[in-house]
């Protein structure tokens, strides 16, 4: 392939150099045409069909070898074929000329820009898919943009073939038009600059404008077809409702208020949704608990001969409730109204793009945010409906530690949950159908986690599936099938947490009614902008996919609000560009950007730097001296694709990654700052480090050392 291009860039280039050199462009200009005009039209009663045939080829040997001319060959086509001949003469030939640029510049520039300018040009390309069409037609009827930089540009984008020839053949017509017309009356134009007049441009930038202009004209009526079973309210109640008050909803009400806009919100059970009373803090409140526990049996670690801690389970529930209370203020209704938001306590039904019933209240709103969450994802396994099962609903009701818990689910609730139980003094056993712990993130990550479990005790039945469950007066039974080799396992439980993700709370309040669309997983329909098929309807948090973070939704909600207030302003394309993560195992692991696996998936050329926090001064000290800090970069380049810490405080460290990736900051950039010493953020700058080293100028360093040498001499 390398040879071909070289091939072709040979050839363009001779011709191009010989072109110029052999001063062959004073064939191309008025001057020369106006004088050799006769003998032209003569040859062409003559010869027509050679003449056009002739004409054709000279047109596309100028488009594709960006020569100057084609203005005057339009002129000439007018002259010598009249009117209709010269326009479709010159219409044909110009498109073909212009597709062969395309093509050429396809093929030896678009693969190479693509690939270095990936993240760059992303966004680019799918505007193109979206709607290069539109880009095109207002490029070709705007003469005022370069012919010949249309071709070369577009070629680069992944604009298709066929719509760029009918598209280019279209949006040349009405120009073409007008040159081939001057053209005949060639005998009065005395320059180019007569025809190419600032009136006539003018008018081609207003009918450029004309595609955007009926796009949007057509966007209106779409929107009227949308709305029309539907009575618009002469006035509203309200700016905004948002549905729901976990963490996407009350940051959507938040930035609304903050804002002066009215806002209403609407909570059906507890505010602070899943995050605050089932999920992130009662787990993260009992695995500092655990955490603790553990490290007083890990005491002779820390140079103590002996160290004891009793516990009552109902007594650490306690404290993980009161953990829940102290956060819940910052939360509550009282804080919400005291900044400006309306918060009604009911189940809220949409009945119309513009109206929202909440038990006998009807309010009438401008746009309308979905942020009503997810529910723990409760699989159909024959028996189960017979257990008394858990979930992260209901969990933190227990008063008493289950001597044998089975977890079902290997990802992070379920490895969070699991190590925290057995930390405690349950004999833990963990079911997990893939082969591995934590499916998402490397397989070396897996085991890893997967290591430190069976080291503390944990049971784990990796690569089993789940058959049935079997209730018996000792507790309940699990029958699960080892998925390689057939053979059925069965295991006892006092309680069985399920621990297999988590399903969108998206039906059932009116959405289906209004012809809100869903995805295969659930999730609400949305375009880019976070909005339903209703443009005032838009989504945040789990409802939305594709993530289920706290602080995803947090960042979906700032661009549900701004795009619903001020839409009509500008609106901005959601951003999922560096989204972090942390499982909170210990150790813990986080990431942000690609691993390994995501990016051979995906056929992302990579380098790997590693760096073990065995290494590190202040790991040691703290007696956490394992892990890693494993970092994905572009091939010889210090750009971060992305990182992978597992180790103590790993969900701290990563933060320094997702600013430098997020503000495109190198490994470089981080290696000359200065981190303090003893920290576990040191880590980040040995990691730039150890890249630094492997990527050393061992040539300029054979120099450097020999005239270092020659100093000491």
């Amino acid at each position: 392939m390398k040879i071909k291009k070289i091939l072709v860039v040979s050839a363009l280039a001779a011709v191009v150099t010989a072109f110029f050199h052999y001063r062959l462009d004073h064939f191309f200009t008025l001057q020369f045409l106006q004088a050799e005009f006769l003998e032209l039209r003569n040859f062409y009663e003559r010869n027509p069909v050679l003449t056009l045939a002739g004409f054709a080829l000279l047109y596309i040997a100028v488009c594709l070898l960006y020569l100057p001319g084609l203005a005057v060959l339009s002129l000439a086509a007018g002259g010598l074929f009249g009117l209709l001949a010269g326009t479709l003469a010159t219409s044909i030939a110009s498109t073909v000329g212009a597709t062969c640029a395309f093509l050429v510049a396809r093929f030896l520039l678009r693969d190479a820009v693509q690939k270095r300018f990936k993240r760059h040009i992303a966004a680019v390309n799918r505007g193109i898919e979206r709607d290069g069409a539109f880009y095109l037609l207002t490029l070709r009827l705007v003469p005022i943009f370069p012919f010949y930089l249309i071709n070369l540009v577009m070629g680069l984008t992944p604009i298709k073939t066929f719509t760029y020839i009918w598209i280019s053949q279209l949006g040349m017509l009405p120009f073409t038009m007008v040159l081939v017309y001057a053209g005949t009356q060639l005998a009065v134009i005395n320059s180019l600059n007569e025809i190419l007049s600032p009136r006539l441009l003018g008018t081609f930038v207003l009918l450029g404008l004309f595609p955007w202009i009926a796009k949007a004209l057509l966007q209106a009526l779409q929107r009227r077809r949308i709305y029309r079973a539907w009575p618009r309210p002469e006035s509203f109640d309200a700016n905004l409702a948002v549905i729901g008050a976990g963490s996407a909803g009350l940051v959507s009400a938040y930035i609304a208020a903050a804002v002066k806009a009215r806002v209403f919100l609407i909570e059906k059970n507890k505010m602070g949704g899943e995050c605050l009373n089932t999920g992130c803090v009662p787990s993260k409140a009992l695995l500092r608990a655990a955490r603790f526990y553990d490290q007083v049996r890990r005491a002779s670690d820390f140079g103590f001969d002996q160290a004891t801690a009793g516990f009552r389970f109902a007594r650490l529930m306690a404290r993980v409730h009161s953990v829940i209370s102290k956060i819940e203020p910052h939360d509550s209704v009282e804080r919400y109204t005291q900044l400006g938001v309306d918060c009604i306590q009911g189940e809220a039904k949409i009945e119309s793009p513009w109206q929202v019933r909440v038990g006998e209240r009807v309010i009438t709103v401008r746009n309308i945010i979905v942020a009503t969450g997810s529910k723990p994802l409760i699989p159909d396994i024959p028996g189960l409906t017979n257990i008394d099962y858990l979930s992260s609903d209901n969990l933190w009701e227990l008063q008493e530690l289950p001597p044998r818990l089975l977890v079902l689910g290997g990802g992070p609730i379920g490895c969070e949950l699991a190590q925290g139980f057995a930390r405690l003094g349950s004999r833990v056993t963990q079911v997990e159908m893939q082969d591995c712990l934590l499916g998402r993130e490397d397989p070396e990550v897996g085991a890893f986690i997967a290591e430190r479990f069976r080291a503390e005790g944990i049971e784990l039945l990796l690569g089993h599936r789940a058959l049935s469950f079997i209730r018996e007066k000792s507790g309940g039974v699990l029958i699960c099938e080892n998925l390689a080799s057939k053979q059925q396992v069965r295991i006892a439980f006092d309680k069985v947490l399920l621990a297999l993700g988590r399903r969108p709370d998206a039906h059932g309040f009116g959405l289906e009614q209004l012809g809100v669309e869903f995805n295969d997983n659930g999730t609400i329909k949305l375009n880019e902008y976070l909005q339903t098929r209703l443009p005032n309807i838009y989504a945040c948090g789990d409802v939305a996919g594709p993530y289920q973070f706290t602080h995803t939704a947090s960042h979906q909600a700032w661009y549900c609000v701004v795009n619903a207030l001020f839409g009509s302003l500008r609106k901005f394309k959601v951003d999922y560009s560096v989204i972090p993560w942390a499982t909170f195992t210990d150790p813990e692991v986080a990431r942000a950007g690609l691993n390994e696996t995501e990016a051979r998936e995906r056929h992302i050329p990579f380098e790997t730097t590693r760096y073990d926090l065995s290494e590190l001064d202040r790991a040691i000290a703290d007696g956490e001296a394992c892990g890693f800090i494993k970092v994905l970069t572009v091939p010889g380049k210090d750009r971060i694709l992305g990182v992978t810490i597992v180790g103590a405080q790993a969900g701290e460290l990563i933060a320094e990654y997702v600013l430098a990736m997020k503000h495109r900051i190198g490994l470089n950039q981080i290696l000359g700052t200065i981190h303090i010493y003893p920290t576990l953020a040191e880590a980040n700058k040995y990691a730039a480090g150890a890249w630094k080293k492997a990527h050393a100028p061992q040539v300029l360093l054979k120099w450097v050392e020999r005239w270092q040498r020659w100093k000491r001499s």
